[in-house]
């Protein structure tokens, strides 16, 4: 079990929708991806919106094959969009890795800083590249800086999850305020309302 979720578990067991999550399915496995800078992070989260896990690791790994060695944002800006294409992602993405090597080449955003950011402050930052909007921002804050009271409500995965342990189709606000009783650690709540819905 990963210390960190310590606490969040013990606190969030005595809530009557996530408490049974965490005796069905255990303990809590988010743990912050160490990167040096975190701009191949980024780019998995790209790489990964709107698929299904298996399909963006399949992209990522044709993607990791075309860059041959470390990926940096020379390699990336090195790449024709059409080589980019050929990975499997779709236009908007490979415009958005472009987006993404340039600001981080150019100093528009700095990658090795991030997690020295509040989460309001990465979200901001990341919104700034090209197809990068509050949900991807949101995953990678949960997934790469392991950042404990994010709840992603555009979510399709935690939208059904909501319905599935509220018995009751919600809007984004309603979630939220639901969802307000978990604080502070909504990111630990979100992962068992998405292991739930995973191995219904």
């Amino acid at each position: 079990m990963l210390a960190m979720w310590n606490e969040a578990e013990k606190f969030l067991s005595n809530d009557k929708h996530i408490g049974p999550l965490i005796k069905k399915w255990g303990h809590c496995t988010i743990a912050p991806r160490k990167h040096k800078d975190y701009f191949v992070g980024i780019i998995g989260e790209i790489i990964g919106q709107q698929l299904s896990g298996r399909v963006a690791d399949v992209i990522f790994d044709r993607f990791k094959k075309r860059v041959k060695g470390k990926i940096t944002p020379d390699k990336v800006l090195a790449l024709a969009d059409q080589e980019l294409r050929d990975c499997g992602m779709a236009w908007a993405k490979v415009r958005s890795l472009k987006d993404l090597a340039e600001k981080v080449k150019q100093g528009e955003l700095k990658t090795k800083e991030l997690a020295g950011l509040s989460d309001e402050e990465v979200e901001r930052e990341l919104v700034a590249v090209k197809g990068i909007g509050k949900w991807t921002a949101e995953m990678f804050l949960m997934f790469s800086l392991g950042r404990p009271d994010i709840f992603p409500s555009d979510d399709l995965g935690i939208r059904n999850g909501m319905k599935e342990i509220f018995a009751k189709e919600m809007t984004a606000l309603e979630m939220e305020r639901k969802a307000l009783k978990w604080k502070p650690y909504r990111t630990v709540a979100s992962w068992y309302i998405w292991r739930n819905l995973e191995n219904r």
